[in-house]
């Protein structure tokens, strides 16, 4: 009896191990495409993911070289027929307030202003942050991609949970804001906008701002240390046309708006930064 279960047993997990591949980059594939998809083209995948090894980085299946090849070869469609809401997930070990920051200014590059954050989380390991929005197409990971290294960051997985429905793994470990960088004696002209200005003052001791005639300014300017936590914030209910003022120590960015609406800034402000450091 003993014997028979055995034997069984063995059977059993040769059909497991026959229908499930221990291959990470095969899986990660077939994670991309319907059965069907992947079965109809088994021959040809095989084929274009040769050498595999060409498609790990440090023992690690390189995700987005993945896509680039199933979607450069009529595999992977990332259209919907018409405008669909879809939903993404981003997932990060990195601080949350940072980690937000980049990944808005990075969907508002690609075009992406209006969403909905739906759900986020953290905890002592890991900050998840979820979205819906609406589009003609999910997000392509290679353009997601590209615009997320001049962060300093890097797609580390991607899984893909429906059509409509994307997770991302993102290392901010060498992120920062893709935002100027101010410099002693290069004057910044900061034209009209309906965003707060986000700069990086990492190089300069001090910052001259002045407004012009037109503009109705009430200063709101906060300064961040390199990992977005607040530092100092300086704000005033009074109409200011010239303000100087010193960078705190460790002071990364600084970020200015005005009190009320920016749209009291008619004209544009001029910065002149000062020392350096």
């Amino acid at each position: 009896m003993v014997k028979a279960l055995l034997v069984l047993l063995l059977f059993f997990s040769f059909l497991y191990a026959e229908a499930t591949p221990k291959d990470p980059l095969m899986l990660k594939i077939k994670s991309f495409l319907s059965q069907t998809s992947y079965a109809d083209n088994k021959d040809f995948i095989n084929v274009i993911f040769e050498p595999k090894s060409a498609f790990y980085t440090k023992e690690r299946v390189n995700v987005v070289k993945v896509i680039q090849t199933l979607k450069e070869n009529g595999l992977l469609n990332l259209f919907f027929s018409s405008p669909q809401e879809f939903s993404l997930h981003f997932k990060t070990s990195g601080y949350p307030l940072f980690f937000v920051k980049i990944m808005e200014d990075t969907l508002q590059s690609l075009g992406y202003f209006r969403y909905v954050t739906t759900a986020s989380n953290f905890d002592s390991s890991e900050f998840s942050w979820s979205i819906n929005l609406t589009s003609e197409y999910a997000t392509d990971p290679l353009i997601l991609q590209n615009e997320l290294r001049k962060s300093g960051c890097a797609i580390v997985d991607i899984e893909k949970n429906s059509d409509k429905e994307w997770t991302y793994i993102i290392d901010i470990a060498n992120g920062h804001l893709n935002v100027p960088q101010l410099h002693m004696g290069e004057v910044v002209k900061l034209k009209r906008s309906l965003y707060a200005h986000w700069l990086d003052i990492s190089k300069i001791r001090s910052l001259r701002i002045t407004s012009s005639r037109r503009n109705r300014w009430y200063p709101y300017i906060a300064y961040y240390d390199a990992s977005l936590h607040l530092l100092e914030l300086f704000k005033r209910e009074k109409i200011y046309k010239d303000l100087t003022l010193k960078m705190p120590k460790n002071a990364r960015y600084i970020k200015i708006s005005d009190m009320y609406t920016l749209k009291n800034l008619k004209d544009e402000i001029i910065l002149y930064p000062k020392g350096k450091r």
